[in-house]
């Protein structure tokens, strides 16, 4: 009598199933890293637009006028929205600049920043 060598069926699908519980877990770590890339990627472009918003406004006014302000822009193929508030300080000469931007269908801001604006000295 001859034996035969191979794997039996159960043994082969009890294999697959080994296989595609790893290819579930591999699936599902790859979601979650692209879901955090995402999230990243919008922190990031959000605080591009912030720089951006501190920057235009030291260069408008150095000095800007307290009170709210707000608008529109368009970053990495993204519209955002921001809200700027400039308030006095102790410093006559000097305005705290704060800026909340939010994606375009968000109202929880993606990110903020704090600057200063000031009257430069006269040499």
């Amino acid at each position: 009598m001859r034996v035969q060598r191979g794997f039996t069926l159960l043994e082969v699908l009890i294999a697959l199933v080994v296989v595609a519980l790893a290819l579930l877990a591999l699936t599902r770590t790859a979601g979650g890293q692209i879901s955090r890339f995402d999230g990243l990627r919008e922190r990031t472009l959000a605080g591009w637009v912030a720089a951006n918003v501190l920057s235009e406004t030291r260069i408008a006014t150095p000095l800007p006028p307290v009170g709210k302000r707000d608008g529109r822009t368009r970053l990495g193929n993204r519209d955002w929205r921001w809200s700027l508030e400039v308030k006095a300080t102790d410093d006559p000469g000097m305005r705290r600049l704060d800026v909340a931007v939010f994606a375009a269908d968000s109202n929880e801001p993606s990110a903020s920043l704090t600057g200063f604006g000031s009257v430069q000295p006269s040499p």
